[in-house]
């Protein structure tokens, strides 16, 4: 008997998990499809991602639906299945938009303040 059942343990998961349990008179169970993030070494290395991206057992491999712009062609679309979800597959990786992205997305889409 739990008070709650998270399903899913990736970021938003574990997030809620944790703060849910800082109550100890709750009690939370997480189901996670995949493993813990210690059983793989890859999650701690940046490189890691190439080898856990495509491995089924730490990634849900997914496709998009056809992308007109791509001439129909489907993008792979990997998501990570172990605990801390895909920040645990990937890889330290930051991506900065340029400067002028966000300008379009305030302008053009009502993003007050990006």
């Amino acid at each position: 008997q739990y008070d709650y059942v998270i399903c899913g343990g990736g970021t938003a998961g574990c997030v809620l998990a944790n703060r849910l349990s800082a109550d100890p008179a709750c009690s939370v169970l997480v189901i996670e499809a995949g493993g813990s993030d210690q059983q793989h070494l890859m999650s701690a290395m940046p490189a890691g991602i190439l080898q856990l991206m495509y491995n089924p057992e730490t990634a849900f491999q997914f496709q998009t639906e056809p992308e007109p712009a791509l001439d129909g062609r489907r993008i792979f679309w990997s998501r990570g299945r172990m605990l801390g979800g895909c920040s645990a597959t990937n890889a330290m990786v930051h991506q900065k938009c340029h400067t002028e992205d966000w300008n379009e997305w305030a302008s053009e889409h009502g993003c007050a303040g990006w």
